[in-house]
């Protein structure tokens, strides 16, 4: 799975003059970034790590990023579901640039996506697949071949999850 690696600086407040006060105020920041690193490593937030690039300069951290993983856990029969449940939107996908060439950086997971925006994407799928990105090679066929074979087959795949 592809991840993102973020590495940032935390930094004094730019056009202070005064040398002790930018030392008190250092101190002050370097007690707050070690109570926050503590707190990080007692209760990670799920999908990110984060802490110091290394333990003498808590100024200095790096942080890695990890989208949500989504699966239904009722039988699916759709293109951007895998059999086994996993949805394969891009959404969700891995922060960067697409190996592939499909996918545009903005289309991917970044950590300002909501849950509100990841389920309308993942709405918006169900409602209209793309066939270009199987995850269901099967399913993508017959949404492309026989889509009056594709709806009959999803259909009876639903009534029987609701036990109709």
């Amino acid at each position: 799975m592809l991840t993102s690696r973020c590495h940032f600086r935390f930094c004094s407040v730019a056009g202070v003059q005064a040398d002790v006060y930018e030392a008190a105020m250092a101190g002050t920041a370097l007690k707050r970034l070690m109570a926050e690193y503590k707190q990080l490593t007692l209760n990670p937030p799920e999908g990110i790590v984060a802490g110091p690039v290394n333990e003498e300069n808590f100024f200095e951290w790096e942080a890695l990023i990890i989208p949500p993983k989504m699966k239904f856990t009722c039988d699916m029969f759709h293109p951007n579901i895998y059999p086994d449940g996993r949805v394969c939107i891009s959404i969700l996908h891995a922060p960067g640039d697409d190996p592939m060439g499909y996918e545009s950086s903005a289309e991917r997971w970044s950590p300002v996506q909501s849950v509100e925006k990841i389920l309308l994407s993942v709405i918006s799928m169900l409602a209209e697949p793309n066939d270009e990105s199987g995850a269901n090679v099967d399913a993508s066929k017959m949404w492309r071949e026989d889509r009056e074979q594709f709806n009959r087959l999803a259909k009876k795949i639903v009534r029987k999850s609701l036990g109709l």
